[in-house]
Formats: structure tokens, sequence, C-alpha cells
């Protein structure tokens, strides 16, 4: 815990327990006050506050308290000379009615609380030659009153209006200030005027993501030269990328995923490309991906799932340094994996961490050197839990955090942080054959793998019990065959286990982990025995509800069983027979669907 009170400033740290009463506030001459993330409960009555004549600088921000403003639209007896105004997380319901009155404010922050409506047009017009920075995000504002699409806010170089309910245009500021960063994400914005970007010439950072913006891209966008985080995601544009943005060399991040961009990526990144991040997943992106993303050598994450590429590997991927990231999931890519054994790259995404070819139509052999280059997913002590962010240059914005979508668990998850602990590799859904490489054991910092839905053959190598860290599993609907290594029962970080539909044999290993996992984990293998399958090991003969995958052969016994069914269950009633029978039916039918799909 500690108390400042120095030259008129009072600032608390580490308070664990304080309540607000009307004497908090005795000070005579009080210049600045900075309470922000303590503890403290209770209500401050603003009124109270506005009474510290000489205030400039006020910070109640992140506490428990709530605020109550009883002079509504009234004109105070007395107005502070606030300047710099911190109330985020107070629980306020409304804009205070005094800060109408305050004839200049630098700075101010009333984000994270529950204010609704209108944002006044009184903060643009009371304020437009004051405003530095304006953060009014995560609440539930729903318009702009009487705002034009276009602004005057003379030295404005921040503003965030991220996480409302705001609909219409997006206002842009017009502003001289040398570093601009905008904010205007996950609302309902529709539109923006067509020649933004000639306004938004010092824009560092511009955020439109996750609204309802639809059409091309105004080419206007060109202008903003000097951007170096752009998001445009979650949107509905459409038409091709922009090829101004590729080529830039400011730009570090570039956010273009799920909206309905199509035709080629350009063709045209350039030696001195300082892209760190790109994300184009979930559009209709065709042709192969541009090699001239080589030069974009700060290159971290590159997510190109979800679209219509149709490539061979791009092995020359593998000359970027820095490559963590790469999702190129769902598309159309082919042939072999094969070609890093050759040794032809200089880096061979040495350092990545999360890789994603999913659902393609790569086929053949993986060659155990393959993985003896994933050098990052080796190292058992690791960065600290740090989480993947990118420096933007920008000192209003410091740096970015990305987000990316992994099929983890069973589930697709959206990762709204990586750490730079988390390793995954997922090339399921392919035509993958040969034996699972044993050099797979190498990896002992990996957190989750899947080769689900391959062609993988032989036995399941006991190589997989040194990863010690593996939370997620599946290497189901292959051909895999003999038994499940016992050496898997030591992996005590796992957490979700998929070893359906193979051919594998023998007892299910026993102790720790293995205890909590379900039929479904298991079946579809007709010889295993042993929990948590009905089927056990010292009752020959005895089946498993789930022992094997649905056959043709036995179409013919299902048909004539639910027959059979329908009179045994007609001794409980006609309505109650037939529905039991009828449903039998339809599960049989489903089971025969799932094995002809598979």
């Amino acid at each position: 815990m500690q108390e400042k009170f120095h030259n008129r400033c009072l600032l608390f740290r580490g308070w664990k327990k304080f309540t607000f009463m009307k004497t908090t506030f005795p000070i005579t001459n009080l210049k600045c006050l900075s309470l922000e993330s303590n503890k403290f409960t209770g209500t401050v009555e603003l009124n109270y506050v506005w009474q510290q004549k000489n205030l400039f600088f006020l910070s109640l921000s992140n506490n428990l308290i709530s605020l109550i403003d009883d002079e509504g639209e009234r004109v105070p007896p007395s107005l502070p000379n606030i300047r710099y105004l911190y109330l985020s997380s107070c629980n306020l319901t409304k804009i205070p009615g005094t800060l109408k009155y305050l004839d200049a404010v630098f700075n101010l922050d009333l984000s994270s609380n529950q204010i609704s409506g209108a944002i006044p047009c009184w903060i643009w017009e009371n304020w437009k030659d004051h405003l530095l920075r304006l953060n009014l995000s995560h609440n539930m504002f729903s318009i702009l009153e009487k705002t034009p699409s276009l602004v005057n806010m003379t030295f404005l170089n921040y503003l965030d209006l991220s996480f409302n309910r705001l609909q219409g245009s997006i206002p842009i500021p017009v502003t001289t200030s040398s570093e601009v960063a905008l904010d205007y994400s996950n609302n309902h914005f529709s539109s923006i005027v067509p020649n933004f970007g000639i306004y938004l010439e010092n824009a560092s950072y511009i955020n439109f993501s996750n609204n309802k913006l639809s059409g091309r891209v105004p080419s206007s966008i060109c202008k903003a030269s000097k951007v170096i985080v752009m998001d445009l995601s979650g949107n509905n544009y459409s038409g091709s990328v922009p090829a101004c943005l590729t080529e830039s060399v400011n730009l570090s991040v570039l956010k273009l995923r799920d909206n309905q961009f199509n035709g080629v990526l350009p063709e045209n990144s350039r030696e001195g490309c300082n892209l760190q991040s790109l994300d184009v997943n979930g559009n209709q992106i065709e042709g192969k991906l541009p090699r001239s993303l080589s030069y974009c050598q700060h290159l971290e994450l590159l997510d190109a799932g979800n679209n219509q590429i149709v490539d061979s590997f791009p092995f020359w991927l593998g000359t970027l340094p820095n490559l963590r990231v790469l999702v190129l999931r769902s598309n159309k890519l082919n042939g072999t994996i094969w070609g890093l054994k050759d040794g032809h790259q200089n880096s061979n995404f040495t350092r990545l961490q999360i890789i994603d070819l999913a659902s393609n139509h790569f086929s053949g052999n993986i060659y155990s050197e393959w993985f003896e280059h994933l050098q990052s997913m080796m190292n058992s002590v690791s960065d600290d839990e740090q989480i993947l962010q990118f420096r933007t240059n920008v000192s209003i914005l410091g740096s970015y955090q990305d987000i990316t979508s992994i099929t983890y668990k069973g589930n697709t998850l959206m990762f709204t942080k990586i750490l730079t602990t988390f390793k995954a590799i997922d090339l399921s859904d392919n035509s993958f054959g040969g034996p699972i490489p044993k050099s797979l054991g190498k990896l002992v910092s990996l957190r989750g793998l899947n080769l689900s839905h391959n062609a993988f053959t032989g036995h399941i190598t006991s190589q997989l019990s040194s990863l010690t860290q593996l939370e997620s599993l599946d290497l189901s609907w292959n051909k895999l065959s003999g038994e499940i290594p016992p050496e898997l029962a030591s992996l005590t970080s796992l957490a979700w286990l998929n070893l359906s539909y193979n051919n594998l044999t023998g007892r299910i290993p026993q102790g720790n982990q293995f205890g909590s996992f379900s039929n479904s984990s298991f079946e579809g293998n007709v010889n295993l025995c042993g929990r948590p399958l009905s089927k056990q090991c010292d009752t020959p003969g005895s089946t498993s509800p789930s022992a094997s995958a649905p056959s043709y052969t036995n179409s013919f016994w299902q048909d004539r069983l639910g027959m059979i069914l329908l009179f045994i269950f007609s001794g409980l009633g006609f309505t109650v027979g037939f529905i039991l029978a009828v449903w039998f039916q339809s599960f049989c039918h489903i089971e025969r669907w799932i094995h002809k799909h598979r």
C-alpha cells in the first residue's frame, strides 16, 4: 500500500480496502487525484469532487465504486479546472452532466461502463480545439447525436468507440495530429465517407473490424500511407484486396479475415516489407500464395485458411526466419510436404509454434526430417507464458495483440491471446499415409496434435509418450493397428484423446488420464477391450456397444431387427412400440450414412 501527496497531488497504490464517504475530499487546493486500479468500494458523489476548483487531473478508474451525478443538466455552482478525467469501470449509466460545461478537456476516458443512448454532439463541439484522447469503448451507445461524417478535432490523436452498438456512418476526425489511432470495431456501422483516406494521412492505427461495411474498399484508403495496423476483418467487403495494402513498407499488421474478398492476393510485396501479421482467413481468395511475401522477413503470423487457394505446399515460406504461426487450412493445397527434408531452405520453419494444414488435398508420407526442423517445439523450457504480440512503433498504442482460430480438443476455438508457449500441429482431413514419424516425440513442448482423418498406417509410436505437455491428441479415422502403447498413460497433461475408428487391438491402458476418457475415445476399434468399453479383455466374444465402424454387411440384420423390435415393443402399446422401433431404424440409417461418408 502506498500513498503519496506531493505538490497538491494525491496518489494511492495497492489499497485493498477503502470506502468512500462525503469526507473523502476535504483537501483544499488539490490539483491531481489518482486512485485507479485499487479495490475501493462505495459510492462517490461527483458534486463533492467538482468542488475541488483547482483539480485538473482525476482518475477513479478500475475500482469497485459507483459514481453518482446529482447535478443533471444544471450548471453547477462551481466548476473544476479538470483537463484529464479517467472514469473507466465506474458503473456509470450516463455521461456526467457537468462535463458539458467544462471549457477544455484534453483526455476523457469513460470506457467499460453501462452508458447507453446517444454520444452527445457537445463532445465534438465544445472541445474541438482541445481534446487529445477520447475513449468511450465498451459501453452501450447506439447513436451519434447530430454528428457529421467528418468531425473537426484539431489535435485529436486517439479515438476509441469500439464495443458499442453504434450505427450509421463512421465519424472521421479531421485532425492536424502527426500520429492518430482510431478504433471503431465491434459496432453496427454500415458506411463510411468514400474519401476518408485523405483525412487519415497521419493515421497509424485504423480498426474498422466487426461492423457492417460492404462493397469494395474505397480506393482512398491508399492515401493512409503511414498506417501501421489496418484491421478490416469481420465485415462484408468484396472485390479484390487493394494492392496498396500489400505493397506498403510501413504496414506491420493487415487483417482482412471474414469478408468476401476474391481474386488473387497481390504479388507486390517488396524489399523493406515490414509485415509482421497477415490474416486473410475466411474469404474467397484464389490462385497461389504470392511468393513476394518472401520479402517480408519480419512476418510472424500468416493465416490464409478457409479460402480457395490452389497451390502446392509453400516451401519457400521456410526462408522467413521469424514465422511462428502458419494457418493454411481448408483450401485446395495439394501434393506432398516431403520437400522440407531436402534442406533447400535456410530456415525451414525453425520458429513455428502453430502449423495448421487441415482439410486440404495433401498426400504421401511424412518423413521424420520434416518434424526435426521444428526446433521451437523441441524446447521444453519456453518463453514464460508471453503473449504473441507485434511491436507497432505507435507511441500512443504500444503493441498489437493478434488472434487466430485452431481446432483444439475437438472444437474450433478462437484464441484471442496466442501464448508463445502454445505449440500445436493440425494435419487432419488430408490423405497422408505411411507410419506416424517417431520424430514427433522430439516436439516435447507440443500442446495439441491432430492427425485425424488421414490414411496413416502401422503402430502408434511409443515416442509420443515424450510429449509431456500434450493436452490434446487426435489420431482418429486412420488405419492404425496394433496395441495402444501403455507409455501413453504417463501423459498426465492429456485432457482430450480420440483414437476412434482405427484397427487397434488389445487392452486399453489404464491409470492417470486414461481413466477419464469415455467410449467415444476408442469406439470403432473392434479388437480393443477394457475400460471404458464394455468389452472386457477376460470375456472372449463380448462386444462393445460402439465396437466397430458401421458396415453395409450388417444392414440386412439391422433392418430385420427393427421389424422384430416393432413386435416386441408393441407389448408396451402400439404408440410406444412404434416410436422405439422408428428410433432404432433411424439410428441404423445414420450409422450407415456416417460409414458411407467416411
